[in-house]
């Protein structure tokens, strides 16, 4: 079946997942930059979940534009993958709004975790249902990003019991080495028309 409707459907879901996050930010008590300060936790914690849903957005936007169709089962990835995304504004609110405890920055980092594994499992999905000389196979090469980012995480949420600050610490290194888009889909889909008249 044709990929466009999967990708509607989850460019609106993340679109309503941003909405969400930015409905939860409150208007500061004062009109100082004190006042300012003391929702900085949440303007942060805000920052980073925006980049995180940016970058799942941009990545599922190029490794879709990379596959011809998709299947039943890719669909049903597609759906674990939002799940857990769906979840980023709840635990966003929770781990900024008490300052970053040790709990709900390790289960933020838990869902930041189980999309990551959702996203390589849809992923290796798009690429059964392709074959293993797809576009999307041979632009995706070794994948090191993508094998780094679970034990990066699984280190964050072990930090997250030793002070919550540290796990966020780890978070934010992952969010700044997916910030810049993975060229290796986007490379790949300008250079194969020129490749394939030659």
């Amino acid at each position: 079946m044709p990929r466009g409707r999967l990708e509607s459907f989850s460019d609106g879901v993340i679109a309503v997942l941003i909405t969400i996050m930015v409905l939860e930010l409150h208007i500061p008590a004062g009109t100082d930059w004190r006042a300012l300060g003391h929702e900085l936790p949440v303007l942060l914690a805000y920052v980073l979940s925006f980049v995180y849903l940016g970058t799942y957005w941009n990545n599922h936007h190029h490794m879709l534009a990379a596959v011809s169709r998709v299947n039943g089962a890719a669909l049903w990835a597609n759906l674990h993958l939002l799940f857990w995304l769906s979840l980023i504004p709840f635990t966003t609110a929770w781990m900024s709004e008490h300052r970053f405890p040790t709990i709900p920055t390790a289960v933020y980092g838990i869902v930041l975790l189980a999309a990551a594994v959702a996203y390589l499992i849809l992923q290796t999905t798009l690429v059964r249902a392709e074959g293993e000389r797809s576009r999307l196979r041979v632009a995706l090469g070794s994948d090191v990003k993508g094998k780094v980012t679970t034990p990066l995480y699984c280190l964050g949420i072990g930090l997250s019991f030793v002070e919550g600050w540290l796990g966020l610490a780890v978070y934010i290194a992952v969010a700044l080495v997916w910030l810049v888009p993975d060229p290796r889909v986007e490379r790949h889909l300008t250079t194969a028309p020129a490749e394939r008249s030659e």
